[in-house]
């Protein structure tokens, strides 16, 4: 069983940053691939960031592509630095985790959190 909490959530401003973090417990946590999904209200959850087991490689969607990095440490920490924020960027952020990136892509993880909301607004 893995349990995961996010942090850092907040308001920021039109072109501020902020840096998510999520805290995993429980057995065999390094062994998971990882990630963070988003939710705004009345859409679908999507697809934001994913890193793989080792932190060698890692996916975004093309909407965050050169403003976000995900990364994670050695301990069990998986982080998400958001630059250039926008208000379209404002919604609930997940952290997950999974057997494998691909799973955490399409929203199949095994473990998620329960959340961390991102407000962007002036």
């Amino acid at each position: 069983q893995v349990q995961l909490v996010e942090s850092g959530g907040g308001l920021v401003q039109p072109g501020g940053s902020l840096r998510l973090s999520c805290t995993g417990s429980g057995r065999s946590f390094r062994a998971y691939a990882m990630g963070w999904s988003r939710q705004a209200p009345g859409k679908e959850r999507e697809f934001v960031a994913a890193i793989t087991w080792s932190g060698d490689k890692d996916y975004y969607t093309d909407s965050v592509k050169g403003r976000f990095n995900i990364s994670r440490d050695d301990a069990n920490t998986l982080s998400l630095q958001m630059n250039s924020l926008k208000p379209e960027d404002s919604a609930v952020y997940y952290c997950s985790a999974g057997s494998n990136t691909l799973r955490v892509r399409i929203g199949e993880a095994d473990y998620w959190g329960k959340g961390t909301l991102v407000t962007v607004s002036s």
